[in-house]
């Protein structure tokens, strides 16, 4: 199928919530790009920012959330310029999320057919009937067998697994150009999650949708991603090819989010663990956030780091980057 390319440019993206405890900075200077039928893996530890960064794109940050700085393009336009109106017209349209719990995303006491046909007819001056026929192929296309006797059924009555499909279905109604994907798949047990995860790339295939999918598994992201990039204390701290990342990991936390994979222990021995806790977002250390929970700190440390690209199109924001090995053992 051939598709139209075009790009999500994130560039330098802040935002941050004004609570009691002070203001937490939960993304800060966030920068990313995103092309046509390529899949980017947003991962980190639970806090690190992730799905504030998705939900920034998406315009539904709420107080006492606010987005401070920063871009995210969209065919030469800031979405952050644009008014909630134009924001309504903007989602699903173009750029649709797919939430962690489907439950908490579809509406409880309307039939799957009602949902459908609404998010149709809020982006396309379409037909009852025609919305219809789109929603039953939507459905067929995620792999929901019997799709006309299915859009008849209530959110309830589909299991855990189906729920999400349906979430994954609507999010592709209207053909957006990228999907941002929270975690969708968390919930679900290993083998309806592979059968979620390979409709997902070949959607993304044939539509030439892009999609970032934010998630703190690397073992889905090993097998799904194009790209990834590691976020840590709300920042970016190492982007690159999903082979370059994994295979020869750069920043001292991404070595550490590898080697806790279980898959990396020897039987018999306790599983590698990354020492510490992840600082608070209120009260973050001076220079690199990651300082005080890595083998190779120093006094240079006490410096905040840039970004830098020691291997090609492998990005490290990172003072000591792990340059000299072969892979993580």
């Amino acid at each position: 199928m051939i598709f139209t390319d075009k790009e999500l440019v994130v560039d330098g993206l802040k935002t941050y919530f004004d609570t009691r405890a002070g203001l937490v900075k939960a993304v800060d200077e966030v920068s990313f790009k995103l092309s046509s039928g390529k899949i980017l893996g947003l991962v980190g530890e639970s806090g690190s920012g992730k799905s504030v960064t998705g939900l920034s794109v998406m315009g539904l940050v709420d107080p006492p959330g606010f987005v401070v700085d920063g871009k995210i393009i969209y065919q030469n336009e800031d979405i952050l310029s644009l008014t909630d109106k134009e924001l309504r017209r903007f989602r699903g349209a173009h750029i649709a999320m797919i939430f962690q719990d489907a439950m908490m995303s579809l509406n409880p006491v309307l039939r799957i057919d009602t949902q459908m046909v609404e998010t149709l007819k809020a982006h396309q001056n379409i037909s009852h009937r025609a919305a219809l026929s789109q929603a039953a192929e939507a459905l067929t296309q995620v792999g929901i067998p019997d799709p006309q006797r299915r859009l008849k059924s209530y959110p309830h009555q589909f299991s855990g697994g189906m729920r999400q499909r349906v979430a994954i279905a609507i999010a592709m109604l209207n053909d957006p150009a990228f999907i941002i994907a929270d975690e969708p798949t968390t919930a679900i047990d290993v083998t309806i999650q592979t059968q979620i995860l390979y409709e997902i790339q070949k959607l993304c295939s044939q539509k030439g949708t892009g999609l970032l999918w934010i998630t703190h598994d690397l073992t889905v992201v090993a097998g799904l991603a194009d790209e990834v990039a590691v976020m840590y204390a709300g920042k970016i701290v190492e982007q690159g090819s999903v082979d370059n990342v994994l295979d020869r990991p750069l920043h001292p936390y991404t070595t550490g989010l590898i080697k806790s994979v279980p898959a990396h222990n020897r039987r018999g021995q306790p599983l590698n663990s990354i020492q510490g806790m992840a600082p608070s977002l209120v009260d973050l250390p001076p220079g690199c956030s990651f300082r005080e929970r890595c083998p190779r700190a120093n006094g240079l440390c006490l410096e905040d780091p840039m970004f830098s690209t020691p291997l090609p199109e492998h990005n490290v924001r990172c003072h000591h980057p792990h340059t000299e090995h072969g892979g993580v053992e």
